[in-house]
């Protein structure tokens, strides 16, 4: 693309993703790099021409030395251009944000979104820079994982971050911000060149060259596919066809869960026999999505681990898997929470208790909500009909030291409200926005 091609394809773009009526004020998301420092070039001369105010955030990760540096060079570009900037700083794997657990590159990108979400204020709308070129590579990442339909479907264009829990207190209808993607059908080399002929320049981050990453290894293999037919161009193509398909599972998912599917104090219940005779696709589905539900996960469980784990519990067996244990009742499915995974987790009255659940009341206020746990269990007068005792003890519970002073599912203590979903909405609905 020229230079004039690509900034016609950014107006474009900005047009279909956020048009007619744009905000006043959108949010770009500048690392240094090459390509999110073309965005800002593109989008500094996009909004002279439509009025609209851009403020800049760069996540420093302090994954890297170099990493501040790069964050002052964006400061002083935008500062030359005239737009406001923030550096937002992860302590990475020194600090708390990093428990050593996982994959350091999913905590970062996680850690870039809830930084984001506590920058943006009441911004809506956040320009990222992926290319076509990230398009391809993560394709390829997702193959070589073994993933089915919902990983290999694209990069969407336009996807809705829901407001964690530190924004729960938040109005509802401001419950989150728009992640707006306008370059995903550009070339990363047309924007190295838009730059260039600009005079522009960029920081070159080394960790992009590292082959100890999946996502540098997979950059490199391209060189060999490409004369096979696996160039960037067709495998963005297979992404976007993946996707048109997800959407239509997703669409036949809802209306199921929407049959099928229950919630009793903060577990899923789903239909034994019904969830039995679905397809195997939209029965993992239900599965993998309720799961994320329940734990309040960012991403699904694994293929392998919830093929297995299925399996076993519509045979009439249990699992554990991503926090959750599910359970074969007599006509349910049952998703609770695992003990293990909630035992630690406090809150006060009146906060977000394992980032789901709200409890309030004036007779309660100042005291602690934790997992019932089996020393809880012990105070009741009596059980809860309906439910087994290994969602009984981690249903959330309120604390004054040991004493257990209200417990909503046996009616216990004084009158108390509790909302196991806050700001998660209905089922059906989670299933729309994942």
């Amino acid at each position: 693309m020229t230079g004039f091609c690509l900034q016609s394809h950014f107006a474009d773009a900005m047009g279909a993703l956020l048009g007619p009526d744009f905000p006043d004020t959108i949010g770009l998301a500048v690392s240094g790099g090459g390509d999110s420092m073309a965005m800002l070039t593109l989008a500094h001369n996009w909004t002279h021409q439509y009025g609209v105010t851009l403020r800049v955030v760069t996540v420093d990760h302090g994954l890297r030395a170099e990493s501040a540096d790069e964050a002052e060079f964006v400061a002083r570009t935008c500062a030359e251009l005239g737009h406001s900037h923030s550096t937002l700083r992860w302590q990475g794997p020194s600090g708390p944000g990093w428990d050593g657990h996982g994959n350091l590159q999913d905590a970062a990108r996680a850690a870039r979104l809830s930084l984001i979400e506590d920058w943006r204020g009441s911004l809506r709308h956040v320009l990222m820079a992926h290319t076509a070129d990230d398009q391809a590579e993560t394709f390829l990442m997702r193959l070589a994982r073994g993933s089915g339909v919902d990983g290999l479907a694209s990069i969407p264009e336009k996807r809705f971050v829901p407001s964690g829990p530190q924004a729960a207190d938040r109005d509802a209808a401001d419950s989150g911000f728009w992640l707006i993607r306008p370059l995903l059908n550009a070339r990363r080399a047309d924007l190295r060149h838009y730059l260039t002929v600009l005079k522009g320049t960029w920081v070159d981050d080394p960790s992009n060259d590292d082959p100890k990453y999946d996502r540098v290894r997979m950059r490199q293999a391209m060189d060999l596919l490409q004369p096979l037919g696996l160039d960037v161009p067709t495998l963005a193509q297979t992404a976007t066809r993946m996707a048109r398909a997800r959407d239509g599972l997703q669409r036949w998912a809802q209306d199921a869960a929407a049959d099928l599917v229950r919630a009793q104090y903060g577990d899923l219940l789903y239909d034994r026999d019904a969830l039995a005779a679905l397809d195997a696709e939209t029965r993992l589905r239900l599965l993998a999505v309720g799961l994320q539900y329940v734990a309040v996960q960012p991403y699904r469980p694994r293929a392998q681990a919830l093929e297995a784990t299925a399996e076993r519990v519509l045979s009439g067996g249990h699992g554990t898997l991503h926090g959750c244990m599910i359970r074969a009742e007599k006509t349910d499915i049952r998703i609770c929470r695992e003990y293990r995974a909630v035992a630690a987790t406090t809150a006060q009255v009146g906060d977000i208790w394992d980032q789901r659940v709200r409890i309030q009341g004036p007779k309660i206020a100042g005291m602690t909500v934790r997992a019932l746990g089996a020393e809880g269990a012990a105070q009741l007068d009596q059980r809860p009909a309906g439910l087994p005792y290994q969602s009984l003890i981690a249903q959330p519970a309120v604390f004054e030291r040991d004493r257990l002073h209200a417990f909503a599912p046996a009616g216990y203590g004084p009158a108390h409200t509790t909302d196991y979903f806050a700001g998660q909405g209905s089922f059906p609905n989670f299933i729309r926005m994942h």
